[in-house]
């Protein structure tokens, strides 16, 4: 996808034209789904004529351009991309990132990050680096053998920034993209200099036939990216398998291999409660995957908190082969591919659909794939629009005729490998709640008496080493700052000495990226994991699919304790989704939701509820908390 293509002398006349950025916007809408942000359409108005006139002053007027290529794996777009023919005959794509910077500032921490305006930025030459890389990874391939080269253009820029920025990039891999300013864009000493300094000097007009392959490519990863992505994953402590995880990935492994020799399509159900390795378990399939031929494997969960940690913890080879599962098929995805999904009870389904509907999107991609791999905790599903059950699965298998395997992991490694601990909290999120006390001594579980108790503990876990956070139900306002000062709105009052107190916490910051400038306040995806997390209280959704070492958590007045058995009060919850849910449909989500929350903690729990009756029946059940 892309919004204009044609020769360097056809286009150049038209970009300046009112019409030509209209048309550009109307066909931004077409294809992607979306109109064009204001800040967009202003730099195609700007950059747009200052490449052309570049172009045409260096003498390429011959060479083929598109604008706004379409990178579908990543969901990103190069500003243009240059196409002619090497003199090795090889399709040579020159990728260009365009800029109207003057002013930028570096980062003494993070050499390839930017400050532009109130924004921190990528390098432009590490930019196009990413870009020209995934043409490598995505579109390169044995039939289609493929010249990558890549420039920044500044076309505003003056030359002290363009130094600058020359400086930042020549320790690096950025090196190898040059940068160029206003000063480098003029046909000085000569047209053919001008051309060199762009990477076109010995390019000539590509045929259409060139052009084709990569126009009609099938954007999907080669083997060499596979491989790397391999290796990245076997060699990870982060994704080390345990006792019977192990034995779990080979009877994974056993059943893909089988129904790939048999050419079935397949669906391979893996359940499994908290802690029992679903996650780490996907991870070393998808590296098992990588390596063998012709699997064209991709592993998604609905979760972008999960997605951004796997992204982390694999590195920037996972780049769309690690994604979000939303609602869009990932591309590249064919019939035989292999396709694992993490944390499947979040895959999003119909509000009070039908039991005969099956989510249309799974189904989807269902469909095209070979193998769909689903790893699944039927009462961790915490909203109605989400989740999908293994009974769903088979019936969906058996109306189409592909091949069921259901593979269940019972043994788990969070919660200290508390059994007793699990089926604990099993029992009491059911409607009736019917735990017994509690007399366990392989996990540190109890009963914050106030907000202060549970704070202390965590402060001193914290101190000493251990992660430990603070998570609650949806039942206060959740204003989304994009940015820090986050505002205290978790707010819990109790009495004590006689007198009102009151404790009060923000939510996680509801940023992608951290903020720089407030290096205690981690961004959404790593609140779990990085330094500052304690500092706020995560939600349902910033915590399901986490863990850590201890643990608080909150309960609001959405799930109270009445007449021996749980009420829900979908009133008391701030979650939008819930707005129209009656109480009895809400019951189920709110037990779900302080299941997944309460099993986080890897050694330890407390637990605390804004209801006093609440509160005193967990108070019948869970020791009191003991300073340490």
């Amino acid at each position: 996808m892309h919004l204009y293509e044609g020769s360097v002398a056809e286009l150049a006349p038209r970009v300046n034209q009112p019409d030509f950025i209209v048309e550009a916007q109307r066909r931004f809408v077409a294809g992607f789904g979306v109109a064009p942000n204001w800040e967009e359409v202003r730099s195609w108005r700007f950059s747009w004529p200052a490449l052309m006139d570049t172009l045409v002053r260096a003498g390429l007027g011959d060479l083929h351009i598109l604008l706004e290529y379409s990178l579908p794996a990543t969901g990103q777009r190069i500003d243009a991309l240059l196409l002619g023919e090497a003199p090795d005959g090889r399709l040579c794509t020159v990728v260009i990132e365009l800029k109207q910077w003057t002013k930028a500032e570096s980062s003494l921490l993070r050499r390839g990050v930017l400050r532009v305006g109130a924004r921190d930025v990528q390098h432009p030459a590490r930019q196009v680096g990413c870009y020209a890389q995934y043409l490598k990874d995505w579109v390169a391939r044995e039939e289609i053998p493929l010249l990558v080269r890549g420039v920044a253009v500044l076309h505003d820029a003056e030359a002290p920034l363009i130094d600058r920025l020359r400086e930042l990039a020549e320790a690096g891999p950025s090196r190898d993209f040059p940068v160029l300013g206003r000063g480098d864009l003029t046909a000085t000493p000569s047209a053919a200099a001008l051309a060199e300094r762009l990477g076109c000097a010995d390019l000539r007009p590509a045929s259409p036939v060139r052009r084709g392959e990569l126009l009609n490519a099938e954007h999907r990863p080669n083997p060499g990216l596979l491989s790397r992505m391999g290796k990245a994953i076997e060699g990870n402590d982060a994704l080390t398998l345990i006792g019977e995880q192990d034995l779990a990935r080979q009877e994974v492994l056993h059943a893909v291999e089988t129904a790939r020799t048999h050419g079935t399509k397949s669906i391979i159900v893996v359940t499994g409660g908290p802690g029992t390795g679903k996650t780490v378990i996907a991870g070393r399939i998808m590296g098992d995957l990588c390596v063998r031929p012709d699997t064209n494997p991709r592993l998604l969960c609905p979760s972008g908190t999960l997605t951004h940690q796997l992204k982390r913890i694999v590195g920037e080879v996972s780049r769309g082969l690690i994604a979000t599962f939303l609602d869009k098929i990932p591309v590249g995805v064919t019939s035989g591919s292999v396709v694992l999904i993490d944390e499947a009870h979040r895959v999003r389904t119909y509000p009070d659909a039908p039991t005969s509907r099956f989510p249309f999107t799974l189904g989807k991609l269902i469909d095209r794939a070979s193998i769909t791999v689903l790893f699944l905790d039927e009462r961790q599903i915490v909203r109605p629009n989400e989740g999908i059950t293994r009974e769903e699965l088979e019936r969906y298998a058996m109306s189409t005729g592909y091949d069921f395997r259901h593979i269940d992991l019972t043994t788990q490694f969070r919660c200290n490998g508390s059994q007793a601990y699990l089926r604990w909290v099993d029992q009491l999120f059911q409607p009736d709640g019917t735990a017994a006390p509690w007399e366990g001594s392989d996990y540190d579980l109890a009963l914050a008496d106030d907000p202060e108790q549970f704070s202390r503990w965590v402060e001193t876990h914290v101190s000493s080493g251990p992660t430990a956070r603070i998570t609650a139900g949806f039942c206060w306002h959740w204003t989304r700052t994009p940015t820090p000062r986050l505002p205290p709105e978790v707010v819990l009052e109790w009495e004590a000495d006689g007198r009102r107190q009151t404790w009060a916490r923000p939510w996680n910051s509801p940023a992608e990226k951290a903020n720089p400038a407030h290096p205690g306040v981690p961004a959404r995806p790593f609140w779990a994991t990085d330094t500052g997390g304690h500092g706020q209280v995560g939600c349902i959704y910033t915590a399901q699919g986490m863990e850590y070492a201890y643990n608080v958590v909150i309960m609001g007045d959405d799930l109270i304790r009445r007449d021996g058995r749980w009420r829900a009060r979908p009133d008391a919850s701030h979650d939008d989704v819930f707005e129209e849910v009656p109480p009895h449909r809400y019951l189920r989500y709110a037990l779900n939701i302080y299941r997944v929350l309460a099993t986080r903690g890897t050694l330890g729990t407390r637990f605390y509820s804004t209801d006093p009756a609440t509160q005193a029946y967990l108070e019948s059940l869970l020791p009191s908390h003991q300073p340490e």
